[in-house]
């Protein structure tokens, strides 16, 4: 079954894939008029009732090619210019002469009502007009198509159809019980918008009130440095790029100066000797304590008292945590303390196989279906960082393609997990945080590469972020 965001993913992806949401709508309208066609005949007189979103203009659709063989009339249950998609304008516009008010009207008088009034847009109640409109033509007695779902599928009211014309797939929470007759179409969503990440995932991401106030869209905490520096500064940057509101850096002592030196925006503490230890966990659960979620391993290198330390902490974490780079070396060694976490792990190939056991497999589906297995197995998300990245929390598998040859710089796997876990600190789920990171981290990588070439460094990526993001919410709002 499809969770009805999903639908609008996929529609989204299907756009950046070569199928606009005209084609689809087009494609979705004529599936209508079709099983109405073969289920009931022709001659007859339709009232196709419509709202103001996508599934009125698969109404508006339906209605054109109705009209072929039988009386149609196209009822709105608010003005047209309430019509809030540009898709469901468009497919208005080529019907609208014959439109009209439904206020008044009796459903009673008609031989079938084409329910196009609420998709799978997701609302918890139904407001007027469309609470009136459901109870007359659910009073009236006559034969209902739903376009999708039934208006109001999952509330206090909603359409009791007879026929339900659904499109890719049935969706969550339908039944033929709720739904009626439950007729699946294929509307041409292309393979790839369900199998690959894309702006679609967007759709998932948080956007911020007005009325916010600091730390309330994410507190992150980075477990990281001592070896290396630039890594938890990098994850740090590109977690800010990506949203969070504070990024705090727990550094051992000899890698405090520089990572406070890189940027003023990054809140540095000092722990107590030159490698993260056993003796630094307190410190370090005592800054979780004012964190969302937390990001372990970058740049903190494979001494025995770090490795111990990282599993200690791991074990102890009650907030979502990402384990990138040395933090897997650390839990590959135990995975026990990975039991009941919210967690995404983001290794490349060796580290998978030092994580699981074994190789990847070479072939994509087989390693889709092994990240899958994995994933199980160990109870966290999987993001298996490739030439093509796999997504997977064991239920759910995704891919993502965006990327380059350029992005082998050292610093694009720590900003991939800055990412992950900004996300994560806004309270997006594990695997939502780890397709939109994935997408977005590729995609910064792309604009970069376009403006540079192969001399584009890790904090190019992190520049191209906002630029990803914007275009990505566009498409969704």
């Amino acid at each position: 079954m499809l969770p009805f965001l999903e639908v609008r993913v996929l529609d989204i992806n299907s756009e950046q894939f070569g199928v606009p949401i005209d084609a689809l709508m087009e494609n979705a309208g004529e599936a209508v008029a079709e099983t109405i066609t073969n289920e009931v005949g022709t001659g007859k007189k339709i009232a196709v009732v419509c709202g103001v979103g996508n599934n009125a203009g698969d109404g508006f659709v339906a209605a054109r090619n109705l009209m072929r063989h039988n009386d149609v009339t196209v009822l709105l249950a608010n003005p047209p210019g309430d019509i809030r998609t540009d898709a469901a304008k468009r497919a208005f516009e080529r019907v609208k002469h014959i439109s009209s008010s439904s206020v008044g009207v009796n459903f009673s008088k008609f031989d079938l009502v084409v329910d196009a009034l609420l998709g799978t847009g997701t609302i918890k109640e139904v407001r007027e007009p469309y609470r009136t409109l459901i109870n007359r033509i659910n009073d009236s007695g006559t034969l209902v198509v739903s376009v999708d779902v039934p208006s109001g599928l999952g509330t206090d009211v909603q359409i009791k159809a007879d026929i339900t014309v659904t499109f890719t797939d049935v969706k969550e929470g339908m039944t033929p019980e709720n739904s009626g007759r439950i007729v699946v179409q294929d509307i041409g969503v292309p393979q790839d918008a369900s199998k690959y990440v894309g702006p679609g995932e967007y759709v998932y991401y948080p956007v911020r009130g007005k009325d916010v106030h600091k730390g309330e869209n994410g507190r992150l905490l980075i477990v990281g440095g001592g070896p290396f520096t630039g890594a938890p500064a990098l994850a740090g940057l590109a977690a800010y790029r990506m949203g969070v509101d504070l990024v705090n850096i727990a550094t051992p002592w000899m890698s405090y100066a520089p990572i406070a030196s890189y940027s003023p925006n990054l809140i540095v503490h000092r722990l107590s000797d030159d490698v993260l230890g056993r003796e630094d966990v307190p410190a370090v659960m005592r800054l979780m304590d004012r964190a969302d979620a937390v990001l372990i391993g970058p740049g903190l290198g494979v001494d025995e008292r770090t490795q111990e330390a990282v599993r200690e902490i791991v074990r102890a974490c009650r907030l979502p945590l990402v384990i990138d780079a040395d933090g897997i070396t650390a839990v590959s060694k135990d995975v026990s303390v990975l039991e009941g976490k919210r967690c995404v792990i983001t290794p490349h190939a060796r580290e998978y196989l030092s994580l699981t056991g074994h190789a990847l497999p070479h072939e994509i589906d087989a390693r889709m279906a092994d990240v899958a297995e994995s994933s199980r197995a160990l109870g966290v998300v999987l993001l298996v960082k490739g030439m093509v990245d796999v997504i997977s929390d064991g239920e759910w598998t995704k891919l993502n393609q965006t990327g380059n040859a350029g992005m082998s710089v050292g610093g694009t796997g720590d900003t991939l997990a800055g990412e992950v876990a900004a996300l994560l600190s806004k309270h997006v789920s594990p695997f939502n945080a780890a397709r939109i990171a994935a997408y977005s981290n590729g995609a910064a990588g792309d604009l970069a590469f376009d403006r540079i070439g192969y001399s584009l460094m890790a904090t190019d990526v992190i520049d191209n972020l906002p630029d990803i993001i914007r275009r990505s919410l566009r498409k969704v709002h």
